[in-house]
């Protein structure tokens, strides 16, 4: 995710300047064309074409910020609850027998959200997962299907184990298996948006549509503008197909692209915050890289 107030010019120029150069040879073409006698700009409702379009663009941008931003309050809700989890292992097991499990549960957490932010980037298991688990070759979490699924399965089995040593009681037990379900629940709504992308209505039609206006463009410009027509149609094709790519930018909050949520940075939040709730020193938060963009 950019953290920038502004993204850097050279980002900018990286993602534009292949259709912006096909928009203004276009432009230069029609202009040329124009000038030529047998040549008769056809009239076209240019301002009805591009209210329509700018609607049906800034509808589509709309509904994927609300995936983006859905997925951050997943996330949100997600950083939260593993917060609650290490507080409540902390506190209802003082018993000093109970320190490795209450390490185990916690250091497993972490290794969930990691795993997570793997699955959802379609990422493989990266180091961030195993060098949290005590014993990665015989943990059986590492070889399902879901693995973040596993190893919140796993914890779920660790705090029926607690109960059975006596070091929490039953409601105890019922209090963490409810953070248990909160982390379940969000997982669930990342997979969802995940596995379920804007229908392809929202995807090909803006796309065709936006790509047509500004090929008809520089036709309705040409009698006004003369000479000026590249410069002036290219910029009017930026404006559209600036929207257009917000749109598909926002639309998978979860790939791993410099528009997209920071998962590396929430799950370096999650580790710092329950490191230091058993008492282990954390590493440092991450930071931005040099172009602003925040992992």
């Amino acid at each position: 995710m950019i953290v920038k107030a502004t993204p850097s010019l050279k980002q900018i120029v990286r993602e534009v300047w292949r259709p912006l150069t096909i928009l203004f040879v276009w432009d230069v073409f029609v202009t040329i064309a124009y000038f030529r006698p047998s040549f008769t700009a056809p009239e076209l409702p240019l301002t009805l074409f591009g209210s329509v379009l700018a609607l049906f663009l800034g509808f589509r941008s709309n509904s994927a910020y609300q995936r983006w931003w859905e997925g951050r309050s997943l996330w949100g809700l997600m950083i939260n609850a593993s917060r609650s989890l290490a507080r409540s292992v902390r506190n209802f097991m003082p018993d000093a027998a109970a320190v490795p499990l209450k390490r185990e549960i916690v250091r497993r957490q972490i290794a969930y959200v990691n795993a997570l932010r793997c699955q959802l980037r379609r990422q493989p298991m990266d180091e961030e997962v195993v060098r949290f688990i005590d014993d990665p070759v015989e943990d059986l979490a590492l070889a399902r299907a879901n693995v973040a699924n596993g190893l919140l399965d796993g914890t779920g089995r660790r705090v029926a184990d607690a109960r059975a040593e006596g070091w929490i009681d039953s409601i105890q037990q019922a209090q963490i298996e409810a953070v248990l379900v909160d982390i379940a629940n969000a997982q669930g709504g990342m997979e969802r948006i995940k596995n379920t992308p804007l229908p392809v209505h929202y995807r090909f039609f803006p796309t065709l549509f936006t790509h047509l206006f500004c090929i008809l463009l520089p036709f309705g410009l040409v009698e006004t503008l003369g000479l000026a027509t590249p410069l002036g149609s290219t910029v009017a094709g930026l404006m559209f197909l600036a929207v257009l790519a917000i749109g598909d930018d926002l639309a998978e909050p979860f790939d791993n692209q410099v528009h997209d949520l920071p998962l590396s940075a929430m799950c370096r939040t999650i580790e710092i915050d329950l490191l230091q709730a058993i008492g282990d020193e954390p590493r440092p938060p991450l930071q931005a890289d040099k172009y602003g963009v925040l992992w």
